[in-house]
């Protein structure tokens, strides 16, 4: 029998290439955009009020975990930026991890505390860690965006050769 879909809900700067990026991670199931972390409800693209821009990850925790997922969210955006990724600037462009239970806050802040350790960025990690609130699901143009636009606007990027070490106690 297989095991239940888990999901995550990640900002980390425009939802376009977050979703193409991620929804090509072997487990993942099924990912939307749209808003979430802010102030106005039933949020659009021209009415998002504080939310960020985000992206919804349905999971199959047999083939990854919110460990892997959340590794692959810091290898594909600069989580040093506040507020920023690229060209995007605005508080819809956060880095923000909106944990579903208590297991994915400790798993969220554990990846933080190896992200700074490890130096692969340029500054500290300023990724907001908050619980989930309601999610916006974003208008039809926004799905699947690099899919049908494949020369679309991203400012995400695998990184090559970049691993993620566990930091060690010392």
């Amino acid at each position: 029998m297989a095991a239940q879909t888990q999901r995550a809900v990640l900002a980390g700067g425009c939802f376009w290439g977050m979703q193409d990026l991620i929804r090509r991670h072997p487990g993942v199931t099924a990912t939307r955009v749209g808003y979430t972390g802010g102030d106005v409800p039933n949020a659009t693209y021209r009415n998002h009020g504080t939310h960020a821009e985000a992206i919804e990850i349905l999971f199959d925790p047999e083939k990854t975990d919110y460990r892997q997922i959340l590794e692959l969210f810091f290898q594909i955006h600069d989580p040093s930026t506040k507020n920023r990724q690229g060209n995007d600037i605005g508080l819809s462009y956060r880095s923000a991890i909106y944990y579903v239970d208590d297991e994915q806050k400790r798993i969220a802040e554990d990846t933080i505390a190896d992200v700074d350790a490890s130096g692969l960025w340029p500054g500290k990690v300023v990724t907001e860690v908050e619980p989930v609130g309601p999610f916006w699901e974003a208008e039809p143009e926004h799905q699947d965006y690099l899919e049908r636009y494949p020369d679309g606007y991203t400012c995400h990027f695998p990184r090559p050769g970049w691993r993620l070490p566990a930091r060690t106690e010392g």
